[in-house]
């Protein structure tokens, strides 16, 4: 059995299901390739706390997907980072810069239902689930033929472009024959809900130590989402701890400016592994989201920046619907383009991501005073504090119109 659409994605997580509804209001017919079957949620839709940047709420809300939240955010409307033994610490607020918030916070589960109800709701949409991508048949220069597994057995699907929105372990960049530069930090990172003596006042913290950071997010529902990594060697111990000696650790690590910490809900664990790949295009294919680049999580920087991965993709398409080259998604030009605009805002988001982590998990002596003069400048330095509001804002580079 064959079909064919315009653009084919695959990977139905946050970032493939986004761009499935910003392709739809374009009238562009697109293919969804997820593995979940109907019914449930892709495996990222958990109970983890993701901070949407300004930037990604102004375009899930152009969208129409921040409506369908069944539960409030917590809105970012201030930033505190510091280092555990070094002096100096980093404070922004909102409300210097004429906003109400920085971003807002919201569960995982929450949004995979938002737009899993937005999907529903889309025209020129096909899915195809549950299906695995197997490769690619021989291409006729003028779409590719991508041979997907379901229920129904193998089949073919003709698309004038191909989306790689498949996460770290991208099947379609290897297929591609596209390499990557896999980065691992030796952490593992700690995911749960848990509730302080203080209840949530729009402040996100991120307590930064040898280990790796610890971050605490304001929700909407009185509890904070708290990250906390540790070595590698150490995640079997973490995870084997009770719920009190879970707590005290968190405690030791964070300290205390949100009091004791009363309880917690259940963990989770994920391994902070960063990968980058080393082309974001290939005749008639292009890659987005996890799949383009998977970042370390200090500064909440992965989900913001793959979305304007795919709405910068989604303009470009549409910037061309009435010429030549738009009739064709797939064009040389048009991928030449993504790759341009998304240059600079990837290349200073990598750099920002990967060099605080690498920076800030340093144990040497000799870096102590500089990390805390940097705090310092940044803390103190108007020019310097505008730079992160921007990045935090999800402001780099060529941003994409829906996210202004």
């Amino acid at each position: 059995m064959k079909a064919e659409h315009d653009v084919v994605i695959v990977g139905g997580g946050l970032v493939g299901a986004s761009l499935a509804i910003a392709l739809d209001r374009l009238g562009v017919d697109t293919g969804l390739v997820e593995a979940t079957p109907a019914g449930a949620l892709p495996a990222v839709f958990d109970q983890r706390n993701l901070s949407f940047a300004a930037a990604t709420v102004h375009a899930l809300t152009a969208l129409g997907v921040m409506q369908k939240l069944a539960h409030a955010t917590g809105p970012i409307r201030r930033i505190h980072v510091s280092r555990r033994g070094d002096l100096g610490r980093i404070r922004l607020a909102a409300a210097d810069y004429g906003r109400d918030a920085f971003g807002q916070v919201v569960v995982a589960s929450d949004f995979g239902a938002a737009l899993e109800s937005r999907l529903g709701e889309l025209t020129r949409f096909t899915r195809y689930r549950p299906a695995r991508f197997v490769g690619f048949d021989d291409d006729t220069g003028e779409t590719r033929r991508v041979r997907i597994v379901d229920d129904d057995g193998e089949r073919v699907i003709d698309a004038r472009l191909v989306v790689a929105a498949d996460g770290t372990r991208s099947g379609v960049r290897a297929a591609l024959g596209i390499g990557s530069e896999e980065r691992d930090y030796a952490q593992t990172l700690f995911v749960a809900r848990m509730r302080a003596e203080r209840a949530p006042d729009g402040t996100a913290y991120e307590r930064l130590g040898d280990d790796g950071p610890t971050a605490l997010l304001p929700r909407g529902d009185r509890h904070f989402g708290v990250v906390h990594a540790v070595a590698r060697e150490h995640a079997d111990a973490v995870a084997a701890l009770d719920d009190e000696a879970w707590r005290e650790r968190v405690q030791q690590a964070f300290g205390w400016r949100v009091g004791r910490f009363l309880d917690s809900g259940p963990r989770s664990l994920y391994p902070a592994i960063g990968a980058v790949a080393d082309a974001l295009v290939a005749p008639r294919a292009v890659l987005v989201g996890n799949a383009a680049q998977t970042l370390h999580p200090i500064g909440a920087q992965g989900f913001n920046l793959g979305l304007r991965d795919a709405l910068t993709l989604a303009e470009l398409i549409e910037s061309r619907l009435s010429t030549k080259i738009a009739a064709d998604p797939g064009a040389d030009e048009l991928l030449a383009a993504y790759v341009a605009r998304r240059r600079e805002d990837r290349e200073r988001t990598l750099g920002f991501s990967d060099g605080l982590a690498r920076l800030t998990a340093n144990t040497s002596p000799l870096l102590r005073p500089l990390r805390s003069l940097g705090l310092l400048a940044l803390d103190r330095v108007p020019s310097m504090q505008g730079m992160l509001v921007g990045g935090a804002m999800g402001f780099r580079g060529d941003v994409p119109r829906l996210c202004r």
